[in-house]
């Protein structure tokens, strides 16, 4: 009970916690907002039931472009959390929509998951491993040396570079994983090239959460564990920030940044508590 009082004191418990339970929707990061790994966190259940039951707007906003929306939605199934698809946008979705928009039509050379594939198929992006408009990278558990040297001769080659988010690790229930930025790391340096990241802290990424639930950004929150990717993008996006301190980030880091959230929570449940407390 110590550490909640000192973390609704950080937040502003009262009238601060009233402004968040008054926000129309919410967009919340996933990993060390909703889950570790293959373990739903606490209050998790009742912060998703809480949004239905008085009609809150929600979408799960992921990094990770290595699951389709139906792939996380059967995730948090077998968590115990029926959440429909339609609630979920991923980086690999973004990145997808960001070539369209760039050059509808164009090609690409893809280091990934098939979900990312799949998301660039959906917006008429098709596979070219000869002369590609883009080299796309995302997590992925197949990296080899092979990929790496054909990325390379693509991008010398005048294709542009991508990358579905700049996480240079993840965190995995053994420990941590190279992410995004790892994997991009030795094209940037073998070509002298750098990438443009789409996902957070890119602020796409929310803008187009905003335009999922057709939400104004003073009328919607962002939730996240990460002051470097979740907290500065919502704060480029003009949104009101809630730091979970569930995740990556504790009490005492937050003093290592140029910015500050505007609220800080233990947890989503949280948001609940002051609900019926109310």
């Amino acid at each position: 009970m110590g550490k909640e009082r000192n973390v609704c004191k950080i937040s502003g418990k009262g009238r601060r916690m009233q402004e968040i339970l008054n926000k129309s929707g919410f967009i919340c990061d996933m990993d060390g907002v909703i889950y570790h790994g293959n373990k739903i966190l606490d209050g998790v259940k009742d912060f998703v039931n809480w949004m239905i039951a008085n009609d809150k707007k929600f979408v799960f906003l992921t990094n990770s472009p290595e699951k389709t929306p139906h792939e996380l939605s059967m995730k948090l199934e077998r968590m115990g959390l029926s959440v429909s698809a339609d609630h979920f946008y991923t980086s690999a979705m973004a990145t997808a929509e960001f070539l369209h928009s760039q050059a509808p039509g164009c090609t690409a050379y893809v280091i990934g998951e098939a979900a990312l594939s799949k998301a660039l198929y959906d917006r008429n992006i098709y596979m070219n491993d000869v002369n590609p408009d883009y080299v796309v990278v995302g997590e992925t558990r197949t990296y080899c040396f092979e990929k790496i040297e054909k990325a390379i001769a693509l991008v010398n080659k005048g294709a542009k570079l991508i990358g579905a988010n700049p996480d240079t690790i993840g965190v995995v229930e053994g420990g941590i994983m190279p992410a995004t930025g790892s994997l991009v790391a030795p094209i940037e340096i073998a070509t002298g090239k750098k990438a443009y990241f789409v996902g957070k802290p890119n602020p796409l990424m929310l803008r187009h959460g905003l335009r999922i639930l057709g939400c104004h950004s003073a009328d919607i929150a962002f939730i996240g564990d990460r002051m470097d990717t979740d907290i500065i993008a919502g704060i480029e996006s003009n949104v009101d920030t809630v730091l979970v301190l569930s995740g990556v980030t504790a009490k005492e880091d937050i003093d290592n940044f140029p910015y500050r959230p505007k609220y800080i929570l233990s947890g989503v449940g949280d948001i609940v508590r002051g609900a019926t407390q109310k």
